[in-house]
Order: C-alpha cells, then sequence, then structure tokens
C-alpha cells in the first residue's frame, strides 16, 4: 500500500512537473513572440523618423514662412524617437506614453503636408513626392506592425490568464502585456467638407 501511494505521488509530481515545463516553455514562446512583433513595430516607427528629416529638408527650400510648422515636426520627432520601451515593461501606462509621443509626431506631419498645399512647386518636386510616397507606404507598414503585436500580445495574454497557465504565470513572473488602443474619437468617420 505505501509503494502504492508512493508510485501515485511521484507519477503525479512528474506529470506535474511535465505540465509545468510544458506550461512554462509556452510562456516563453509567445512572450519571445511580443518581443519581436514589438521590435517590429519600432522598426517601424524609426522608419517614418529617418524620412522626417529628409521631408523637412525639401520643404524648407520651397516654405520659408511654414518655420514654425517645421520646427513642430522637428520637435515631435525627437520626442517621438526618445520614447523608447523595452519590450519586458509593456505596461498600459509605458504604452499611453508612447502612443502619445507617435500621435504627436502624426499631428505635426499632417500639419506640415496640409501646409504644403500652398506650394505647388513643391508639391511637384520628384524628391518631394517620393518622399511622401515612402512616407505613407511607412505610414501602412506601421499599421500592419501594430496590428501584428496586438495579435501576438493577445495570444501571449490569453495563455498566462487561462488556468492552470495563470498558477505557473504568477510563480514565474509572467504578467499582461499592453496593446495599442485607437485614438479617442477614432471611431467616428471625420467629417469632410468641399
Amino acid at each position: 500500500m505505501k509503494n502504492t501511494t508512493l508510485i501515485i505521488f511521484l507519477v503525479l509530481l512528474a506529470l506535474l512537473g511535465i505540465n509545468g515545463c510544458s506550461s512554462y516553455n509556452g510562456m516563453v514562446n509567445k512572450d519571445e513572440n511580443v518581443s519581436q512583433a514589438w521590435s517590429n513595430v519600432q522598426s517601424a516607427y524609426q522608419r517614418r523618423a529617418d524620412l522626417i528629416p529628409n521631408l523637412v529638408n525639401t520643404v524648407k527650400g520651397y516654405a520659408e514662412h511654414e518655420k514654425s510648422t517645421l520646427e513642430a515636426v522637428v520637435n515631435a520627432r525627437a520626442k517621438a524617437t526618445s520614447m523608447n520601451i523595452d519590450p519586458s515593461n509593456l505596461t498600459p501606462e509605458m504604452m499611453k506614453k508612447f502612443q502619445e509621443a507617435q500621435q504627436g509626431l502624426s499631428g505635426a506631419l499632417s500639419r506640415l503636408l496640409v501646409s504644403v498645399e500652398k506650394y505647388p512647386d513643391l508639391k511637384a518636386n520628384q524628391n518631394f513626392l517620393e518622399l511622401q510616397s515612402q512616407l505613407e507606404s511607412t505610414e501602412n507598414r506601421i499599421n500592419v506592425e501594430r496590428n501584428r503585436f496586438n495579435e501576438a500580445v493577445t495570444v501571449y495574454n490569453k495563455t498566462v490568464r487561462k488556468f492552470p497557465n495563470n498558477i505557473y504565470a504568477g510563480l514565474f513572473g509572467f504578467t499582461r502585456k499592453a496593446t495599442f488602443e485607437s485614438k479617442a474619437g477614432s471611431e467616428e468617420a471625420p467629417k469632410v467638407n468641399f
């Protein structure tokens, strides 16, 4: 009877250990997927930041009266590129700060591109057209990478919240990660007046 109880206990302990190892390795894998997706997001944002000096210099030659707009873009770029988040610290607060910095840059770029409408020579400039095309392409890449990041985080968060993974997650320090959230009011269609 003692041997049977001991064998049952050891078998249960072994199963628990195997399940724990499997759960741990699965969470590590999903955590690394989140880190990779975050790196791709940062890379896309960096590409946008790298395009901005060329865009500003191209516009500067044509639009001397837009000095304050150009300075706003440069300042917003500096703020956006200074905001870095380590993948292990993807908290809602840090994500909010990151998004605010990026939205500030997006707004400044939008104002710059609107001000360009006053300069037909600039709008026809091949360098400007190429930069504008690259910027548009980069914005699309940013959106794709943000969506992929959110998917990776969702899979990870589901894993660390499900039972019995939530027990192992607590033991090994796996916590929920924040996703990108849409900007307040973005659910409403913009009003266009002609």
